[in-house]
């Protein structure tokens, strides 16, 4: 990762017992030595990383956060799984270590991973990492190319058949964050029933069936500083089989462009503003054209999208609201929520709803 970028100290709140957790990776893994020093990566809002830096190797430490947990979130055996069963078919996945189911060791379960060095774009771009507006908009392009290999992945070839639950895909999503943001929702959001109502009356028959990450993000990928190539995708979380548009849909939620306008700019967690990235309606093209894919009901995907998103933010944000978590990053997500809702009402606007 750039430098700058091998985190913090941990927050007290998400510390662990490092002598414990160390005990039982050197009981598994050869080469480790020393006290690893842990510091903690804190651009993230659901589960929790830490760098695990012993002499001569970097571990990459993934747990689920204190608090409040949707029920079927923050599975990390899950997640270890997925990773392990794609990097054969998809090489663009760190290599998994080692899993614990044990909740003697650390509280919950974690896994391990290696560290893919490279950099990180985040809300801006790191120390080092050249983006003037040519290479801009090959990242961008790459963003989107990286995104329909994925897509393009047989889940039998990778032994992910059993990874999701068949057809109907886009009602279960419909339904299923629907009653997410509704159980998290607090008094000071907007109970979205307008949007949910509209996306319930427009929903597609689900368009195909892939590997879908569900976060994708330009923070998630790990780049070479030199070609911009994607070194490693990360965050496997939520990754599943699905409708591919619908995983576009949650992606461009993040994308947010200077003609957005300055409440969607304050929100923005990617430098997706930058001069030269593709547009939203640039990025719907290319990947359409790519898949051989229809776009005439892009609306419904994109409002999703940002739905999607609004219930996630709403998620961490009731978390932070009940005390359950003091990081102060989760303070104005409420704000977040706010902007989303209006996004959606502007999309289903333009689409004449």
């Amino acid at each position: 990762m750039s430098a700058g970028a091998d985190g913090a100290a941990v927050r007290e709140e998400d510390a662990f017992d490092v002598p414990r957790v160390d005990a039982w990776l050197k009981e598994r893994l050869d080469g480790l030595s020393g006290t690893p020093e842990v510091t903690q990566f804190t651009g993230g809002a659901s589960n929790l990383t830490y760098l695990l830096r012993y002499p001569g190797a970097d571990l990459i430490l993934r747990r689920p956060p204190v608090g409040r947990k949707a029920a079927s979130a923050h599975d990390m055996a899950r997640e270890y799984r997925v990773q392990e069963a794609l990097r054969p078919v998809f090489g663009r996945v760190p290599a998994v270590r080692a899993l614990c189911r044990d909740p003697e060791v650390l509280g919950s379960d974690f896994y391990v991973m290696d560290r893919v060095p490279g950099h990180i774009l985040r809300r801006e771009a790191p120390p080092g990492l050249r983006l003037d507006a040519a290479r801009a908009r090959a990242l961008s392009e790459t963003y989107v190319d990286t995104l329909t290999d994925l897509h393009r992945v047989d889940p039998a070839a990778a032994g992910l058949s059993g990874l999701g639950r068949g057809s109907g895909y886009v009602g279960r999503q419909v339904a299923g964050w629907t009653k997410r943001y509704t159980q998290a929702r607090t008094w000071n959001v907007p109970s979205f029933s307008r949007v949910t109502a509209w996306l319930d009356a427009h929903r597609p028959e689900d368009v195909g069936t892939c590997v879908i990450h569900n976060d994708w993000r330009l923070d998630n990928l790990v780049l070479d500083g030199d070609s911009l190539g994607v070194r490693a995708v990360l965050d496997w979380e939520m990754a599943t089989l699905g409708d591919p548009l619908m995983d576009l849909g949650g992606a461009l939620a993040y994308w947010i462009r200077p003609e957005d306008g300055r409440l969607a700019l304050a929100t923005r967690r990617q430098a997706s503003h930058l001069p030269g990235m593709l547009t939203r309606e640039e990025i719907v093209e290319r990947y359409c054209d790519r898949m051989g894919l229809p776009t005439e009901n892009w609306p419904f995907y994109e409002t999703f999208g940002l739905f999607r998103l609004a219930a996630i933010a709403q998620q961490i944000y009731y978390r932070y609201h009940h005390k359950q978590t003091r990081n102060p990053a989760f303070r104005n997500l409420w704000l977040a929520v706010h902007v989303l809702h209006g996004r959606c009402r502007a999309v289903i606007r333009r689409a004449g709803g």
